[in-house]
């Protein structure tokens, strides 16, 4: 009898063992990517546009399956009206005319797919790249930590004097609601602008915490895919994919959960500044912060990151990898369950943060999968990173590390048509400490 209970608890550790592998990186019983994303770019085919989207609109819209659009200029849904988009529908950004879609503070976007029925944002060109038309903007009245309030104003070129006051962002309402999106594909967008530099897939300006942002994904943009500015939001199952800047950018105050979410990099794809899957900052300049209110604050659960490389040793020595995920000053950082693989290094913080216990609590790395990684967490222009090391090492922060391919790390990562970023079970063989002696 004895024995058995002894093998029983075997099993059961093993079990839990299992259990807490597949909790890590993106989650679910089945692959949530099926059906709705689409990784198959040169398979692409869009209806050619029926009707036209140009000028403001003032009052409640809805958008039909049935119709393709072509969105021209800078749009701007106003007046407090709500645009309502049918699952299915295919809205094509004009590359000529550098078009855009802003949802100005007061007004609302019902963008409600299905899982087999997405909405779709694109571009009208025949052979379609990043940067062909602008991107997706919404903007609510949600605190920043700025002083005073935001504007959009630069991302416009020729903009009419009578739509300036729809370009702005931010105010006292944390519960705002700017509407939904979901089930909804963003792609080719980030068109450069005149001292400005790229729009993004989809900026989040100043948005409440009852906007809904479930199953977005962002593919093949120039500017950062996920751009998010203050607010308080919470934003599930979201996918960027082969982005040239970074994939989710946080900054202003934002206060933001991430549930359950995917950004693949490309090392051949990566702007020359140096892009990372996760940028979190507090402010660009300090001057501009009212440090009275909240600083940047993302709490990041079961995200899985990777640069998808076959040489990472060569593709460091050319310059190509860069960090996987920035921490800037005076900003939070929470993430726990997740995956970053392949990167050089993993984490980078801002040389200006000391490293202090104060500072660390802020910065929580707990119950991490780091792979295939040069170098896990390091504090910028410093490569003595001891410290970091045996901090995170800790046994009580349950982080484990491993030397795998991502082919050996994910379910399935070549299937072009449905590829499975789960992290594969039984097939990874994990180190509690970190390689402290790593190329």
């Amino acid at each position: 009898m004895k024995k058995l209970n002894v093998l029983i608890w075997v099993l059961l550790f093993g079990t839990l063992n299992l259990f807490a592998q597949q909790e890590k990186g993106i989650i679910g019983a089945t692959n949530w990517l099926n059906n709705w994303t689409d990784f198959q770019f040169d398979k692409q085919y869009y209806r050619e546009p029926t009707q036209i989207i140009t000028g403001n609109i003032t009052k409640d819209t809805k958008l039909f399956k049935r119709d393709a659009y072509l969105l021209v200029g800078s749009v701007f849904v106003t007046n407090g009206a709500t645009l309502y988009i049918e699952p299915g529908t295919v809205i094509l950004g004009d590359y000529d005319s550098k078009a855009s879609l802003t949802i100005s503070k007061g007004s609302k976007i019902m963008a409600e797919g299905t899982e087999t029925d997405p909405i779709i944002f694109s571009s009208n060109k025949s052979v379609k790249k990043a940067g062909d038309w602008g991107g997706l903007i919404l903007l609510g009245d949600a605190p920043l930590n700025r002083f005073g309030n935001g504007s959009v104003a630069n991302f416009h070129n020729n903009l009419q004097p009578e739509n300036y006051v729809n370009t702005n962002y931010g105010g006292n309402n944390s519960e705002g609601s700017s509407g939904i999106l979901k089930y909804v594909r963003i792609e080719y967008t980030g068109k450069r602008i005149k001292g400005a530099g790229y729009f993004n897939g989809l900026l989040l300006a100043g948005v409440g915490s009852k906007t809904v942002l479930e199953n977005i994904m962002v593919t093949y943009s120039a500017g950062d895919a996920f751009e998010i500015w203050g607010g308080n939001i919470t934003l599930s199952q979201a996918v960027s994919y082969r982005t040239s800047s970074n994939d989710f950018n946080f900054n202003y105050g934002t206060q933001c959960k991430l549930n359950n979410s995917l950004a693949i990099r490309s090392p051949y794809i990566s702007s020359s500044e140096g892009s990372r899957c996760l940028k979190v900052l507090s402010y660009d300049k300090r001057e501009d912060v009212d440090f009275s209110k909240n600083s940047t604050l993302v709490i990041a659960n079961n995200i899985t990151i990777l640069n998808d490389t076959e040489n990472l040793k060569e593709d460091i020595e050319k310059g190509l990898v860069k960090e996987g995920v920035f921490v800037g000053q005076n900003a939070s950082l929470e993430m726990s369950k997740s995956v970053i693989s392949g990167f050089n290094p993993a984490v980078i913080l801002d040389d200006r943060i000391s490293i202090n216990q104060t500072n660390l609590e802020k910065i929580k790395f707990t119950d991490m999968y780091f792979n295939n990684c040069n170098g896990n967490i390091f504090t910028a222009y410093n490569s003595n990173n001891d410290d970091l090391e045996n901090w995170y090492g800790n046994a009580a922060f349950f982080n484990v590390y491993s030397k795998s391919s991502n082919k050996e790390t994910f379910i399935d990562i070549e299937n072009q048509r449905r590829p499975d970023y789960r992290l594969r079970i039984n097939k990874i063989i994990a180190i509690n400490k970190p390689d402290v002696d790593e190329d």
